[in-house]
């Protein structure tokens, strides 16, 4: 079986970590290898406009495995120069690939979230909770660091203060504070939470997927670029939707009070 069971409906994707008794832990190479793999596929397929990722079971994602720490197995077996060869070949490609998707990926957490897993959430565009949701950027408890990229994506979604707040004490954020902090855009009962993300996710496909997915790039290129550059990049872009057609059956579309029929590109 795969670690990431897929369900494909209306141009929205969902994906389900689907190890509930690791409590969807991300501690090998299948899992590594199959959000790699994944990722790829996604931007591949013009028929997948979103993406949801929520977890199997009562955990999000509890992160690294503290037993193959203990043991010194898998990622955490050999010298030091192994290891960070290890966290580069291994756990640091799942960043790399969801950085990467051309399409916008909502994170659906459904429980706890903690370390590698709260790093995942913060690599997906948008966040939205159950009321059993808990972040921990909890690394430090455990001696060691954000190893995945969270030092870069944390602070990111939480601003630097929140984000030391959190990776420097470890300690949990249950979801009504994630909220308040921006953490995550919404708060939902747990037996709304994938069908809310999913509507989220439909409300985005049922837009012109060029325009999305330009404007996603966009988005992150804000994030290092100054303002001159993001304006140029946006006029560039903007020239690139004015000339495409689905710009047209959506300005129809608008007038004449109807969805817009967009092409598969």
């Amino acid at each position: 079986m795969t670690f990431l069971t897929r369900n494909l409906s209306n141009h929205v994707l969902t994906l389900t970590m689907s190890s509930p008794d690791t409590r969807n832990a991300l501690t090998g190479p299948e899992q590594f290898e199959d959000f790699e793999r994944t990722c790829n596929e996604i931007n591949d397929n013009k028929a997948i406009r979103a993406v949801v990722l929520t977890g199997e079971g009562s955990a999000f994602c509890a992160g690294g495995n503290v037993k193959d720490m203990r043991d010194r197995t898998g990622l955490f077996s050999g010298d030091p120069y192994d290891q960070a060869d290890s966290y580069r070949r291994g756990i640091q490609r799942i960043p790399r690939a969801i950085y990467a998707l051309n399409v916008p990926i909502i994170a659906a957490v459904n429980g706890p979230a903690v370390g590698a897993g709260c790093d995942l959430a913060t690599m997906c565009d948008i966040r939205i909770a159950s009321e059993k949701a808990m972040f921990a950027e909890s690394f430090v408890k455990l001696g060691i660091i954000p190893g995945d990229g969270g030092a870069w994506f944390l602070p990111r979604a939480v601003g630097y203060s929140n984000a030391c707040m959190m990776a420097f004490s470890g300690e949990p954020v249950k979801a009504d504070a994630a909220l308040r902090m921006g953490l995550v855009s919404e708060v939902v009962a747990p037996e709304d939470l994938v069908a809310r993300a999913q509507t989220i996710a439909a409300g985005i496909a049922a837009n012109p997927p060029h325009a999305v997915r330009l404007t996603k790039q966009l988005m992150r290129a804000s994030q290092n670029a100054t303002l001159d550059e993001l304006l140029d990049k946006s006029a560039a872009f903007q020239a690139v939707c004015h000339a495409e057609p689905d710009h047209m059956e959506a300005v129809n579309a608008f007038f004449e009070k109807r969805p817009g029929n967009y092409r598969e590109q």
